[in-house]
């Protein structure tokens, strides 16, 4: 009897079916792609950092960090700092990361080098290994020389790939290798130049990683060094996606959800329809169980093949993901299928399209044989008791998949709460919607108009069911979109003549006046001479750093007892910061204590507050000074930024080198002053911020890419839901259109009375779940992403005339047998 009652059913169902097909797609895809990228770090972190542990620090280590790394005895070490290079041959001219290496590094993964016999080489004939890119950008192939500061080396082989460099790094400045050997002669090491040293370690298999890292770790953290496993490493990599899988997981469970709005709305309207066969099943004598099952077989049948399909579709389509994302990830992930996820998708489908069929389906059981003759809206609903108990099923059912999915029990059920909330506002603004045409009916109005409003309050009205179904569709999708934004507003980087795209770092203070000058006579302009000095904390609040090293109570944070600070001074505000706490002071004045402004991040870290007392150690000479002021820092815009600023007329006269940056027009004048600043000041770095911006917006295109995708996979299911939905309305009112037509209403009249309805349906729902999702999505960027909210107009221009129109499309293409056929033929067809 299910079987046969399908097949006459087909259409309405296979809509049903699409909607879970989607919406597992969604799921499994996403949950097994980060199930591979996951596996793949653990397996590969090793490859990835080349050794089991690796110390380094930013400075010379201090005799007790040099005890314990000599106690661990190192397997290979390196210094490796950033760099102007020079290629003899023509002149080119870029900057690199100089990696000085000593000993058999890597222990795991490879050097890849051309030719091949290079990598071996190198250290024995003291030749370098550039970057194979590199080389090919300025024409230069192994044999030919490169200069590094002072030193000139022949070019062994082109390096391809190494341990401890990604796409990123090597984009922004590409790896040099030179035997450490070498290191004093380059004369690159001076001061306030950045630099650091890391010594690598091959561990015992009866090494535990994790307990060596909590003994060791704090220990050189008071020495200002630091120890990195590659099991932490594993995790810190992992963590770099975290936006992004909340995103996709967000996505996932909008699609599910989607998914599950369309079965319940469906399946309302479905079982809604088939009341009549029931009561007719059971003046036959069929039992409520009978007639129950049928109806749960053919829903479960559905699941059951929309789940199969649903998950082979996603693990077709997470193998794409590996593709796009290849240059993003240091490595290349292997996908593995395994019968995991199909299984879940499987259960996943039948389960959900059973629960939440189970409200519509409780009201066969409870039809009565009378009902054959006066079936209602509000008949055979079921007592109370049975539909609180679906309902609260329903609820934990989406409590706990959104706990898998976010493993964080208040964003879920904050999602679940938003969700439920939306749902009341929803079915409540169509009751009153109702209640408000009823009571004010305009009864001065044309026929087909007042018909049209009739239909949304009369018994068999669809408008609650349509109204939450298109409401909810349209708030989760425009909730999808408003997050999308939201995250793919930090891919955008501002470039023009006012902003710097070029920084020159490590200029002393005797190269200054040149390095301005020759800016000058290129005409390129000076935007800023940024002093830096360099200092430690002496004592913080009148305690001793020293003394809170070895207090096991205190809560100020390691780093800082150890940072050695790069510091500037000014007079003056950047757009990067603003003021939270105390007020800022531009200049000091003669006889006055010095004040200073700190980053907030710093004062909760330090446990320092405006007023506090903080005693530098500024090379030698100890200052005091008072925090002035809290100033809330933007660390993620692309300019230089402090955590401590003094006010002009304390520092000048302090050890210091400049940060100058300045704007050049394109690549050639780019080229241009980098090769001339390097041959005259071989310590200068130049940081050509226009490959920044190329790199970033590359590997931010790749991310948008896959965000955008699943959002729009997300909006397919939507639609789908959507058409499902008021596809299935059309046996609402296929008899009382032929009635009408019986009674002499002509074809564009009913026409009119079914597109107002549908007008009225979609702009209602799909307003009302717009205005929601902007609520939702405010929430969304304050307390999970953490971002600023800039709400897109794109859901107003295009969701709310969209949808409306998509429901009015389909809602007049419900009647269109009615309009093509006599009324006697179309109450047989439907019979």
């Amino acid at each position: 009897m299910a079987w046969r009652d399908a097949k006459a059913s087909r259409v309405r169902l296979l809509l049903f079916m699409a909607s879970i097909i989607l919406g597992i797609a969604a799921v499994v895809s996403i949950q097994l792609f980060s199930s591979n990228l996951k596996d793949n770090i653990k397996l590969q972190s090793k490859a990835l950092m080349g050794a089991d542990y690796i110390i380094d620090s930013r400075q010379l280590p201090t005799a007790r960090a040099q005890a314990i790394i000599d106690s661990l005895q190192p397997d290979a070490s390196e210094v490796n700092f950033v760099s102007m290079v020079a290629f003899p041959k023509n002149g080119g001219t870029k900057l690199v990361k100089v990696r000085a290496l000593k000993g058999d590094f890597p222990f795991y993964g490879s050097i890849d080098t051309e030719p091949a016999s290079a990598a071996a080489n190198y250290q024995d004939s003291g030749g370098a290994l550039v970057d194979a890119t590199l080389l090919l950008q300025f024409n230069i192939k192994p044999g030919d020389s490169i200069k590094v500061g002072e030193l000139t080396l022949s070019i062994a082989g082109a390096l391809k790939a190494i341990p401890g460099s990604t796409a990123i790094s090597t984009s922004v400045a590409p790896p040099v290798i030179i035997p450490n050997r070498f290191v004093d002669g380059t004369e690159l090491l001076q001061f306030g130049s950045r630099k650091e040293y890391q010594y690598f370690y091959k561990a015992s298999d009866s090494l535990n990683l994790s307990k060596f890292e909590q003994n060791i770790g704090p220990q050189l953290e008071a020495e200002n060094s630091d120890l990195d496993t590659h099991t932490s490493t594993s995790a810190q990599l992992g963590s770099r996606y975290d936006n992004v899988g909340k995103f996709l997981n967000l996505a996932a469970f909008i699609a599910l959800l989607l998914g599950c709005i369309g079965i319940a709305s469906s399946v309302h309207i479905y079982i809604k329809e088939k009341l009549r066969a029931v009561a007719v099943l059971k003046c036959m004598g069929a039992s409520r169980k009978q007639s129950f099952l049928i109806f749960l077989i053919q829903i479960a049948g559905i699941g059951l093949a929309g789940g199969l399909i649903g998950s082979l579709i996603g693990v077709a389509l997470q193998t794409v993901f590996p593709y796009i994302l290849e240059e993003f990830l240091p490595f290349a992930v292997e996908i593995t299928i395994s019968a995991q996820p199909i299984l879940m998708g499987v259960f996943l489908g039948l389960f959900m399209s059973v629960l939440f069929a189970l409200l519509p389906l409780l009201r066969t059981w409870y039809v009565s044989p009378l009902d054959v003759l006066r079936v209602d809206e509000q008949a055979s609903q079921g007592p109370k008791k049975a539909r609180i108990i679906v309902f609260a099923a329903i609820l934990i059912f989406l409590f706990l998949f959104s706990f898998w999915l976010l493993k964080n029990a208040v964003y879920a059920l904050g999602f679940v709460v938003a969700t439920l909330i939306t749902f009341a506002i929803l079915a409540g603004i169509s009751i009153g919607f109702m209640t408000l045409i009823k009571t004010y009916f305009p009864k001065r109005w044309g026929f087909t108009t007042r018909q049209s409003l009739l239909n949304l309050f009369r018994p068999n009205n669809q408008t609650v069911v349509l109204v939450v179904a298109i409401g909810l569709g349209t708030f989760l999708i425009s909730t999808l979109y408003f997050t999308k934004d939201i995250l793919l507003a930090k891919t955008e980087v501002e470039q023009s003549a006012e902003n710097a795209n070029m920084i020159i770092l490590d200029v002393q203070t005797d190269q200054r006046a040149a390095v301005e000058q020759g800016l000058n006579a290129r005409n390129l302009p000076v935007l800023d001479n940024i002093p830096l000095v360099t200092m430690r904390m002496h004592k913080i609040k009148a305690q001793l750093v020293n003394n809170i090293r070895q207090d096991s109570t205190s809560e100020i944070r390691g780093w800082i007892l150890n940072h050695e600070f790069r510091t500037t001074y000014r007079d003056t505000l950047i757009d990067s910061e603003a003021i939270i706490a105390g007020e800022w002071v531009s200049e000091l004045k003669t006889g006055k204590p010095v004040v200073i402004s700190i980053s907030d991040n710093l004062a909760e870290d330090a446990k320092v507050g405006v007023g506090d007392a903080i005693v530098f150690n500024v090379q030698g000479v100890l200052m005091e000074t008072t925090i002035g002021s809290i100033r809330k820092v933007d660390w993620g815009q692309l300019q230089l930024n402090f955590s401590i600023v003094f006010p002009k007329g304390v520092l000048e006269q302090a050890p210091q080198f400049n940060v100058i940056t300045t704007s050049v027009p394109d690549e050639a004048a780019s080229a241009e002053i980098q090769r001339d600043l390097v041959a005259q000041f071989p310590n200068v770095s130049v940081l050509d911020l226009r490959q920044v911006y190329t790199i970033l917006e590359d590997i931010l295109d790749k991310i948008a890419w896959i965000i955008n995708f699943m959002a729009f996979f997300s909006i397919l299911t939507g639609i789908i839901v959507l058409i499902g939905s008021v596809r299935t309305s059309k046996y609402q009112r296929i008899k009382e259109s032929v009635l009408l037509r019986t009674l002499g209403a002509k074809n564009t009249q009913i026409l009119k009375i079914s597109a107002l309805e549908y007008v009225f349906l979609g702009l209602l729902g799909s307003l009302v779940g717009i205005l929601l999702a902007l609520l939702s999505s405010l929430g969304l960027a304050l307390l999970v992403f953490k971002e600023p909210f800039v709400p897109s107009l794109i859901p107003f221009l295009v969701f709310l005339p969209g949808i409306t129109l998509l429901v009015l499309a389909i809602g007049l293409s419900n009647i269109q047998t009615v309009l093509r056929s006599s009324p006697l033929e179309v109450l047989r067809r439907e019979g």
